[in-house]
């Protein structure tokens, strides 16, 4: 594997020792660079600037991975959050893009240093415990193959990246990378910018600018609101509202729990805000469920009851005391309505249309979902609705299986270890197996999400094999 600035040998692995920082700071430059040049000069460049941009991204991925798996992860954190924005400036001049191109580019950053993974792995040991994610590479393998069948091959080449490219980098990074180095990243970049992110999304609200009401009024995306003021379910600086929200709750967690002073935790007000008004009601289950869970263990239980606290006061104070309340009130109304509601209704009728095809249910129609123009987003509610059309029901099951094991995984390592940092992954495992039913969790920007931190989870556990001997460890 290759070595890294301070890097060290711990049981036959390289992981970067604690450097501050200082260490991650070119990688994450590197990746800020590329998203304001594009910016600033992508829509006068002409439509190569799409094409030089997925170059770009791939060339800060290799980059950033020679400072560092955790400056990595910081820089492709980086990308995702903001190449959507830097795709709209550019679209609104040059005209919208159909095939969403530069939402490549974090893909491209991701796989960049995947070419690491052609050397011998450090530890056979961390290797079998990566099994769950060498089923879901097969079964997405298999739904390659249908697609590729029904003569879909973009479709298949496409969907196909955003499933594995997630996956392998997560197994890269359980190889090389420390526990807490890449939590203190990512908490580092989510602290930063979470209050860029809600700040936009709460004036993007108020009066989306032009380059959000063009790809509004372009984008394949129906639940996304409409491009007036007031009436847009926020997206800020990301492609939809799911993958907004879903990645906003996950830096609301990292920063209220791994960031001790106030000012870090005042700053995420905008964020939350924001949060809210996505109207994404699975990414407000998914987090209040993940802090009910850090609730059950000591180092985490204090923080977790304050945050609990400040988000029902805050919430309070949104439907009562600012213009923002009529909306949230009316989602936050919408749990009562049970089957009634138009997204419960929606995803049963999903459900019965699946179980009444005949052979495809069965064995899989392959990846041929409409791209709703979100990096991994299906277009289908679930990943229990994605997994069975995509896969069938056979494979399906066992890809379902394989995502349950790896959280299940995250959840057991905070019952065996009650660290805080091994609480916070298994918290995420809570999250994602809330989102599981209801979203995308498994391709894609939220992908990367949960690949990155399960892989964290599983890449802590020990090594499974025997036992060494009393002489062996008289040795040692």
């Amino acid at each position: 594997m290759a070595s890294f600035p301070g890097a060290r040998i711990e049981g036959g692995l390289r992981r970067e020792s604690a450097s501050g920082s200082r260490q991650y700071l070119p990688g994450w430059a590197a990746a800020l660079a590329t998203l304001l040049i594009f910016a600033a000069l992508g829509p006068f460049i002409g439509s190569t600037a799409r094409a030089l941009f997925v170059l770009a991204c791939a060339s800060v991925g290799w980059w950033a991975w020679r400072r560092g798996p955790a400056a990595h992860v910081g820089a492709a954190l980086l990308l995702l959050l903001f190449t959507p924005f830097v795709r709209r400036l550019v679209d609104l001049r040059l005209g919208y893009d159909t095939s969403s191109l530069m939402l490549v580019g974090p893909l491209a950053c991701l796989m960049a240093p995947l070419y690491h993974l052609l050397e011998p792995m450090a530890s056979p040991g961390r290797m079998r415990r990566m099994g769950p994610l060498f089923i879901v590479i097969g079964c997405v393998v298999y739904a390659m193959i249908l697609t590729m069948f029904k003569g879909e091959w973009l479709s298949a080449a496409r969907d196909t990246v955003k499933w594995i490219a997630p996956l392998l980098y997560a197994m890269l990074l359980a190889d090389a990378a420390d526990m807490d180095e890449v939590l203190t990243a990512v908490t580092n970049v989510f602290a930063i910018t979470l209050p860029i992110i809600g700040l936009y999304g709460v004036f993007q609200y108020v009066d989306p600018l032009a380059w959000d009401r063009f790809w509004m009024q372009n984008a394949p995306i129906t639940s996304i609101g409409q491009p007036l003021p007031y009436s847009v379910r926020v997206f800020s600086t990301m492609n939809a509202p799911a993958g907004f929200a879903t990645f906003t709750a996950t830096g609301l967690l990292l920063v209220w729990f791994r960031k001790s002073d106030w000012l870090s935790q005042i700053a995420t007000a905008p964020a939350a805000l924001a949060l809210s008004l996505s109207l994404y009601r699975t990414a407000w289950i998914s987090l209040i469920v993940a802090m009910l869970f850090c609730a059950l263990f000591r180092p985490t239980r204090g923080r977790s009851f304050m945050m609990m606290f400040g988000v029902c006061a805050a919430t309070i104070v949104a439907l009562t005391s600012t213009q923002f309340g009529e909306s949230i009130g009316a989602r936050l109304a919408s749990f009562s309505e049970g089957s009634r509601d138009g997204s419960a209704r929606e995803r049963l009728d999903q459900y019965a249309a699946l179980w009444n095809l005949s052979d495809s249910s069965l064995f899989g129609a392959g990846f041929t979902t409409v791209d709703t123009g979100v990096a991994g987003a299906q277009a289908v509610d679930g990943m229990i609705i994605s997994c069975w059309q995509s896969m069938g029901i056979v494979f399906g099951l066992l890809c379902l299986f394989a995502l349950v094991w790896v959280a299940v995984s995250a959840i057991v390592g905070a019952w065996s270890d009650a660290r805080s940092e091994k609480v916070i992954l298994g918290a995420f495992g809570v999250f994602f197996i809330v989102q599981l039913p209801l979203a995308g969790i498994g391709a894609g920007e939220v992908g990367f999400l949960f690949w990155t931190f399960m892989a964290l989870a599983l890449a802590s556990f020990p090594a499974p094999g025997p036992r060494p001997s009393a002489e062996h460890r008289l040795r040692r």
